[in-house]
């Protein structure tokens, strides 16, 4: 029973036992409290319950917490390695009463636990209690029938626990385990309590008051427990060490760097085995967690922990890219307690391989540089500033590297000329932009996004989250706040709510805070990384430095997310049907269709788009994982990956495939930083609504996706349904039927002309055309209505065929009172007769100007009809 993974199941089992919920591990990344950078206790998920702003069916609780402890207040990175406790990564074991028992059951409780479950000697376990709690004194005495001895009264803050400056808070009482007096140290309370030799290993928390300003505290009216039990320092006592490195999961990661480099686990390199074992067990958490590794925020993070690790393994002597060999041994010891380690395992080791490879180059360029910069400095010394801020700014090398570097030898760095450093540096920077001649009113951006920093985007794995209004601007100006009716942007320091770029536009949704709602319309990037979000207050006042939570319209995101995967699927599915020539030149992804510009040369005919339709919903059925990868662009790019038009990439980019094509490879494999579906499935269907031309060699193809192409296709059923009622036939035959009755109506309408026709020219009877005699030549000249103006040429082909010899003028009067009129000249008197000339007098008299056509044939119009016969006057006197 004491190998890490049996000691997380019989705690997680004895409390299940004792009607506890088990509740999963949250996320590193908090959703519910935006103060944190990560996880850093069991509490953290539970924060809202023990406030009372969250309910839950259940009212006790226990859980496995992954923990992080490598960033902001709570910081423990410089002295992993180095001492026998300290972790950037640990699990915290934890039961939870919110209202429900308190401190007699909760004491009982980890005693049974230490004592029978986990069978530790009772004459080598001591408690501490808060000075001032004599009833968890006499529980202790009671309970455990420990004597006061083993009962420590500490009267520090170390035994009082607040979850703020005001707000809940009460006792503790820990658990002490003594290694024995071999080792070094004392118990809690001594000047030795600094040692090793007596390990807390449990902390008990009785939330028992509530804090207002000032200090005045009041019971709680349903005091909670809130207790941590952290897993490796349990696990050393029952695997009979007092160092955590020393545990079965330590000793396996270890184990497999010690076989890779081959350097003794427990040599002189000792410190690196664990920096490397422990920096990889984080990296590897934050990475199935949604966080990747960057220059901002949490990705800092993950980027000094991941390059403090590859330099250890440098330091081992590795040649090449070391920690995501290891992936596989960490994946077989904690995969099966945290899945989401095997799912994200091809994702972990292509972001470590990707890291470490770009970082080695890095690296060696760093320490070249670190060591001429610090050749002359001995033991004491410290490294100028300056130097320390070049190698953070130009070769990447954060300043937690450097000072580790510098450890050996006892050589500190300048901190404070390292800051002034950087602040030099921005300080230039803005000077550069304000003269760079962007929009005015996008001077507003710059310095926010100097003060505040790039806004976390969370958005990849949650919808709902809590965030801290870092910003807020109306009519480009900051404001404390915004009331009632007003709109502007708010910026938070991190969010779910995607930023419009690369096609897929922003997200919408609420914005709560106790009081206040606020509508969020869209979200825009500014800069690269600030998140602007659109925002109108509905309730309340929206003000500076509150928290609030953020909720993503889910039903919006969906289908933004079942659109934008589309896009991928169709152009693929366009690549395969009309050839390699395609490629993305725009796109634009919304919730209620998909628009995809791509290069095409000619129209796709109906067959050509039925086929990519097909291929397409081919994919969505098959329901297969969308994955998300990171690699540099140009592996990304020479492994098949498309990039997108327009997008801008970093160093590093999202590498999302979806589907299988009939070899096994992935289907559609694309660089894109868009939110998607987690499968192909939940595209529910692909339907193409639209193709055409955008510009030469552009075409347009539009399609809708899930609910909203089911809602189009069945109204189109419906039509359909109603059109064959209509024509009397089954739905199958409505097409035939109706273009059986289209030709009719157009034969129809062809007998109608001609019949149209004769009646205007008096029925074609040649004693009833109306000729005369002008100059020695045939006219015949004659207005008619209820022609149509595009006839009127065939009717004086046919008049002059009758008329053998002469001029024909023939105008015709529409419904609307205008007019055309048509002159034609037989062939042997095109030399004396010129149509358009002719053509010309009368279309004056109808109001008209000009003409055109041959000296045969001439066509004019005007828009007075009723100046019909005055025309046909005009051609015979410009005959004469």
């Amino acid at each position: 029973m004491s190998g890490v993974n049996d000691i997380r199941s019989t705690f997680l089992d004895y409390f299940k036992s004792q009607g506890h919920e088990v509740v999963p591990s949250s996320p590193l990344v908090p959703r519910n409290d935006p103060t944190l950078m990560f996880a850093n206790s069991g509490m953290v998920q539970f924060k809202n319950v023990f406030t009372g702003q969250e309910k839950r069916p259940y009212s006790r609780a226990t859980t496995a917490q992954k923990c992080v402890r490598a960033g902001g207040k709570h910081n423990d990175l410089d002295n992993v390695g180095y001492t026998a406790r300290h972790h950037t990564f640990f699990e915290m074991l934890g039961n939870f009463s919110f209202g429900d028992y308190f401190k007699e059951q909760a004491i009982t409780h980890a005693w049974t636990l230490v004592t029978r479950e986990f069978e530790l000697p009772k004459d080598k376990l001591l408690v501490t209690v808060y000075s001032e709690d004599d009833e968890a004194h006499a529980l202790w005495k009671k309970i455990a029938g420990l004597t006061d001895d083993k009962i420590i009264r500490i009267p520090t803050s170390a035994n009082f626990w607040r979850m703020g400056d005001t707000g809940p808070c009460g006792p503790c009482s820990e658990i002490f385990y003594d290694h024995g007096d071999h080792i070094w140290g004392g118990p809690p309370g001594s000047p030795e309590e600094d040692g090793d030799r007596f390990i807390e290993i449990w902390n008990l928390v009785f939330m028992q008051y509530e804090e207002a300003a000032g200090g005045i505290r009041t019971d709680l009216p349903r005091p909670s427990i809130d207790t941590g039990m952290g897993l490796e320092r349990v696990a050393a006592v029952l695997q009979g060490t007092h160092d955590n490195y020393n545990i079965d999961l330590f000793r396996a990661l270890i184990g497999a760097i010690a076989d890779l480099t081959s350097v003794p686990a427990d040599g002189p390199m000792k410190a690196s085995h664990r920096v490397i074992a422990d920096h990889l067990r984080c990296s590897a958490f934050l990475i199935a967690d949604g966080v990747l590794p960057s220059n901002e925020g949490r990705g800092y993070v993950l980027r000094r922990i991941m390059r403090r690790g590859m330099r250890h393994a440098q330091l081992l002597g590795a040649k090449e890219p070391l920690l995501h060999r290891i992936v596989p041994v960490l994946t077989r010891e904690m995969g099966r307690a945290y899945p989401e380690l095997v799912r994200a395992e091809a994702l972990i080791t292509e972001t470590l391989k990707l890291e470490e490879t770009r970082f080695r180059t890095t690296l060696a360029r760093g320490l070249s540089l670190l060591d001429d910069a610090s050749r002359d400095l001995t033991a004491g010394q410290s490294l100028k500033g300056d130097v320390a801020f070049t190698l953070y700014d130009t070769y990447g090398f954060p300043l937690d590297l450097t000072q580790d570097a510098l450890r050996a030898r006892e050589i500190t760095v300048d901190v404070e000329g390292f800051d002034a450093a950087m602040q030099q540096q921005k300080a230039k920077a803005r000077a550069a932009w304000s003269g760079s001649g962007e929009a005015a009113t996008e001077t507003l951006w710059y310095p926010l996004r100097d003060r505040l920093g790039a806004t976390e985007f969370l958005g990849y794995d949650t919808e709902i989250a809590e965030g801290v209004v870092t910003a807020l601007i109306r009519d480009n100006a900051e404001v404390q706040s915004l009331k009632a009716g007003e709109s502007g942007f708010m910026l938070v320091n991190q969010t779910p709510f995607y930023g419009e770029s690369g096609g897929q536009v922003g997200d919408a949704g609420v914005v709560k805070a106790p009081g206040t709602v606020v509508e969020v319309s869209d979200v825009q990037k500014k800069l690269g990384d600030v998140f602007a979000h659109s925002v109108t207050v509905k309730e309340g006042e929206l003000k500076l430095g509150a928290a609030v939570e953020l909720i993503v319209d889910h039903e919006r995101r969906t289908a933004i997310r079942a659109n934008h995967s589309a896009t991928h699927l169709l152009h693929e599915a366009l690549r395969l049907v009309l050839g390699d020539h395609v490629a993305q030149k725009g796109s634009l992804v919304s919730p209620d269709r998909l628009r995809f510009d791509f290069s095409h040369p000619k129209p796709i005919s109906a067959e050509e788009l039925r086929e990519v339709e097909e291929i397409a919903n081919a994919i969505v059925l098959k329901n297969e994982p969308v994955t998300t990868r990171l690699m540099s662009v140009d592996e990304a790019i020479e492994s098949g990956a498309r990039a997108l038009f327009g997008e801008k990439y970093g160093d590093e980019v999202r590498v999302v495939a979806m589907g299988t094509n009939p070899a096994g490879k992935a289907y559609s494999v694309e660089l894109c930083g868009g939110t998607h579906a987690a499968r192909t499935g939940d595209i529910g269907l692909v339907s193409i609504v639209g193709e055409g031309a955008v510009a030469a060699g552009v075409r347009r193809l539009e399609a809708m996706t899930g609910n909203g192409a089911r809602l189009r296709l069945n109204e189109e059923s419906r039509l359909l349904d109603g059109l064959a009622s209509l024509l009397k036939v089954p739905a199958s035959e409505a097409g035939n039927r109706l273009a059986a009755l289209i030709e009719e109506r157009r034969k129809l309408d062809r007998e109608l002309t001609e019949a149209r026709k004769k009646l205007a020219m008096g029925g074609g009877g040649a004693a009833e055309e109306p000729i005369q005699e002008i100059a020695g030549a045939k006219l015949l000249a004659r207005a008619v209505t209820g022609i149509e103006m595009k006839d009127l040429k065939s009717l004086a082909d046919e008049a002059k065929a009758r008329v053998g010899s002469g001029v024909v003028a023939i105008v015709g009067v529409a419904d609307d009172g205008k007019a055309g009129v048509v002159v034609g000249v037989t062939p042997d008197l095109t030399e004396r007769f010129d149509a358009v000339a002719l053509v010309r007098a009368a279309s004056e008299q109808l109001g008209g100007k000009g003409g055109g056509g041959r000296r045969d044939m001439a066509q004019a119009g005007g828009p007075d009809g009723s100046k019909a016969q005055e025309a046909l006057d005009a051609v015979a006197a410009a005959m004469g």
